[in-house]
């Protein structure tokens, strides 16, 4: 897999959480995951298709999803876990798409899906494609979240 690939990622995730949720979050090492268990508890999910098929995910620890949350709606939380449920879909929308345009610039064009938010202790994300898994883990100041993404 080519690890040049995660740099739209970490540059979506990076200008989303910085812009949307005053969060700025420290990439750290680009890795190749095995098996399917999520990082996180909470999941969006966008398939991808194009040019290439697969699919992105990025996996919350809830500590990091609740800040997130918080950091983009401030005190109008009415419902937390359905706050927390669409926001996560929503922030996979908009780096899917951010990414997706700097894959565009690398001669990679592909469409997305709308999200799949799945939410639970070690549940299992299906990517779209049996092509290698990069993982990339990132921090912030709230928690941790693994960007995910495949496709061949």
């Amino acid at each position: 897999m080519d690890f040049a690939l995660a740099a739209p990622f970490i540059k979506a995730i990076t200008d989303v959480l910085t812009t949307m949720a005053a969060t700025t979050p420290t990439a750290g090492k680009p890795y190749l995951k095995t098996g399917t268990t999520a990082m996180g508890d909470v999941t969006g999910l966008v398939g991808m298709t194009g040019a290439k098929t697969g699919s992105i995910s990025i996996s919350f620890d809830k500590a990091c999803a609740i800040a997130i949350v918080k950091g983009m709606l401030g005190d109008d939380i009415q419902d937390l876990l359905q706050d927390v449920k669409d926001t996560v879909g929503e922030i996979t929308n908009m780096v899917s798409g951010q990414a997706r345009a700097g894959l565009v610039e690398m001669g990679i064009a592909m469409q997305g899906s709308t999200p799949t938010v799945i939410m639970g202790d070690n549940h299992s994300v299906g990517h779209a494609t049996k092509a290698p898994i990069m993982a990339i883990p990132f921090t912030t100041d709230a928690g941790k979240f693994t960007i995910e993404f495949c496709f061949q």
